[in-house]
């Protein structure tokens, strides 16, 4: 996983509230297990008509919302199934930052291990940064981690907070196996330790 590092970029707004995981990646993608190439399909339905032309009014296939790596999301962000896939979709697609009000809790997890950042702050913060957003890609945001703060088109400055080991796992890129790897040198001692205590094991 890469470190996460500060970002600069264009944040697409998307006030919907209640968006849940089919609606992120529907069920029909969900045969693969890796996680690439699903960035195409994020948002399937809202995206693409029948035919699989792109939907000119849906936010993310706007010219100046294309390159988006924030995303402000109305309620409950995630909810739904537990889906994975939801969380690999939209980093493939390209997805950083998500700031909601709220976050079902596997999805807010999943998010943190798959190299992206959910941020949580009250709805009138959420709307400022909506309005922000809404002004095209002419308004970039920075999200600092290390600082843990936004800062608008216009200067101002949000605070955010972030649990400190889940803050730590993204400034060094570490997924679960990033995390046992970095105690291999304990893990390497002990099972030397239990081969000289227990050679018939």
């Amino acid at each position: 996983m890469e470190k996460f590092e500060k970002v600069t970029g264009i944040a697409a707004p998307m006030p919907l509230v209640n968006i849940d995981t089919d609606m992120i990646i529907p069920k029909g993608f969900l045969k693969t297990i890796k996680r690439t190439g699903l960035g195409v399909h994020a948002f399937d339905e809202m995206r693409y008509d029948r035919q699989g032309n792109e939907n000119p009014d849906f936010v993310l296939n706007k010219p100046q919302y294309r390159e988006a790596q924030i995303l402000i999301a109305g309620d409950n962000f995630g909810c739904g199934s537990s889906r994975e896939h939801a969380p690999w979709a939209l980093a493939d697609f390209g997805i950083k930052v998500i700031v909601s009000t709220s976050f079902a809790d596997i999805f807010y997890n999943n998010s943190f291990k798959n190299g992206m950042l959910p941020i949580v702050l009250p709805q009138e913060q959420v709307d400022m940064l909506m309005k922000d957003a809404e002004k095209g890609s002419n308004a970039r945001m920075t999200v600092d981690l290390e600082n843990q703060e936004i800062t608008t088109s216009e200067g101002e400055t949000i605070k955010f907070d972030v649990d400190a080991f889940k803050k730590h796992c993204l400034l060094e890129g570490l997924d679960d196996i990033g995390l046992t790897l970095e105690k291999a040198a304990a893990i390497d001692t002990f099972e030397m330790q239990m081969h000289q205590a227990r050679p018939w094991v």
